[in-house]
């Protein structure tokens, strides 16, 4: 029985890619495959600290620098060590007063967090 292959990824570069790239190569001074996946690393703890940000202001129902009289507000940030593809990693997970905010991005459940592509284009839009 032939074993089924996997789908390859095609590169589509495109000029907004190749910027992005070189923007890339200049804050990260990548020399090697390491320095890639180190960048990757930090970019992909970046990216999943503003997603956070974002549920957490959909689930307060205001901003960071406004003021609101729900009664329930910002309480600082808990580190929490999760895993990717790229390694291990520590992010600060945002809180709120009641301890009622529970992230989507980044699973409470478990440690190796998963990424849900409708919140990912969800976040990518209030940007």
């Amino acid at each position: 029985m032939a074993r089924e292959k996997k789908p390859v990824h095609k590169v589509q570069m495109t000029e907004g890619k190749r910027n992005i790239i070189h923007q890339l190569l200049k804050e990260y001074d990548i020399q090697s495959a390491e320095d890639i996946q180190d960048a990757l690393k930090d970019l992909l703890g970046g990216t999943i600290k503003e997603m956070m940000e974002a549920e957490m202001d959909d689930h307060l129902g205001y901003e960071k620098s406004q003021r609101s009289d729900s009664g329930d507000y910002r309480n600082g940030y808990k580190r929490k060590r999760v895993n990717s593809r790229y390694g291990s990693m520590e992010i600060e997970v945002p809180q709120d007063r009641k301890s009622t905010f529970e992230p989507q991005v980044v699973k409470n459940v478990r440690k190796t967090f998963q990424i849900s592509i409708r919140r990912l284009f969800l976040c990518m839009q209030k940007v």
